[in-house]
């Protein structure tokens, strides 16, 4: 049997992983798989060496109180796979982890593949240097990625976004409000506050103050908030004391439909913003992070940009409201401003029709041209 060794560390991994996996069965069905898996990734036979949330952190300052843990579980994926001796290795996402597992592993000679580019454009580029010999492969999501690699001597692959297959364009909007008992006049606002139990803390409590001052201005209003199961719970209790409940979705269909249904919606910087850019929902970036991980940031951070979208779009085509900007007056006022202007609506989905053509490869869906890549590197 061929063994493929996938490493995922966080929900957008997973969801990538998944994907693959899919991939790589259809073209090869003697394939097997372990790692580190979430539930996904699970759900398609993959037993995981621990739980994929104990990778899940983000923020310089974050980060710290965890790092011995990183580390244990980083030596055990190491041990794991110098047991097991896969035809290859994938490290998917999460390149903080990745990367150290990949040059750990090196000496053994298998085949090494990290899957979602380290953003060393955007910050903390001269890491660069320490790449070279890490991977065999590395199949980047963003068109000027390949490029930005290939200046730098260093082998990368344009496989496209994975967005584009997600299925997000695809909601039904009166499935949803009739699920959820909503007239077909309410305005629905999707807030989402992230997948890791390290950010969803800091926008959980904005939210609900801005939901507070919508609701006396926009008779209603509802918020919707899809979530991972890894933060289901987490997000339960919080919305429990809030003044407008939300619904909280955690289904991948029922959040689609959201997003069909939804006016407006404030999200976290990352993936999402191209999911809703996708399903052309109106939008505002947030994000607020530990006070000196902001700093530092600020100090690195290389590009214009937060927003993925806006990155693409190479303008600002959304709102980026951050730190001091991610206030409960703020964010009802940019919302309020989403529901009222539909020439700002308008142009916000010209840019998202832009940056979403940039992210589909030539060659097939993402999913099948990162398992190609893949294969090509499997024995037999």
């Amino acid at each position: 049997m061929t063994l493929v060794y996938l490493v995922a560390g966080e929900a957008s991994g997973d969801v990538l992983g998944s994907r693959l996996m899919t991939a790589l069965r259809a073209v090869r069905p003697d394939i097997t798989f372990a790692g580190v898996a979430g539930p996904r990734m699970m759900a398609g036979g993959m037993d995981s060496l621990f739980p994929m949330s104990d990778l899940a952190v983000m923020g310089l300052v974050e980060i710290l109180p965890r790092i011995r843990t990183l580390r244990r579980r980083m030596l055990s994926v190491v041990d794991d796979i110098a047991a097991r001796r896969p035809d290859v290795v994938v490290t998917v996402d999460s390149p903080g982890f990745g990367l150290h597992v990949l040059k750990r592993i090196a000496p053994l000679g298998i085949k090494r593949v990290q899957y979602v580019a380290p953003q060393v454009w955007a910050w903390r580029e001269h890491r660069i240097k320490t790449f070279p010999g890490r991977w065999d492969e590395l199949l980047c999501l963003l068109p000027f990625e390949e490029a930005y690699f290939a200046r730098h001597n260093l082998a990368a692959r344009f496989v496209g976004h994975p967005v584009v297959q997600s299925g997000a364009d695809r909601g039904n909007a009166a499935r949803f409000r009739e699920r959820h008992g909503l007239a077909a006049d309410a305005p629905v606002l999707v807030l989402m506050p992230g997948s890791r139990r390290s950010e969803v803390p800091r926008l959980l409590p904005v939210f609900a103050e801005t939901m507070a001052l919508l609701a006396a201005k926009v008779p209603g209003i509802t918020p919707v908030i899809p979530v991972s199961h890894a933060v289901a719970d987490t997000v339960q209790q919080a919305a429990a004391s809030w003044p407008v409940r939300p619904i909280i979705v955690t289904d991948l269909d029922d959040k689609h439909d959201a997003y069909a249904a939804a006016a407006a919606a404030l999200t976290k910087s990352g993936t999402s913003t191209l999911e809703l850019a996708l399903a052309g929902v109106p939008m505002a970036v947030t994000y607020r992070v530990n006070p000196v991980s902001a700093f530092m940031a600020r100090r690195m951070i290389r590009v214009p940009h937060v927003a993925m979208v806006n990155l693409l779009a190479g303008r600002l085509a959304v709102p980026e409201l951050l730190q001091a900007d991610c206030n409960p007056e703020t964010l009802a006022a940019t919302v309020l401003s989403l529901l009222r202007d539909p020439a700002k609506v308008a142009a916000q989905r010209k840019a998202f029709g832009e940056v979403i053509a940039s992210l589909r490869p030539a060659g097939g869906n993402p999913a099948d041209m990162a398992a190609a890549a893949v294969l090509a590197l499997l024995p037999g």
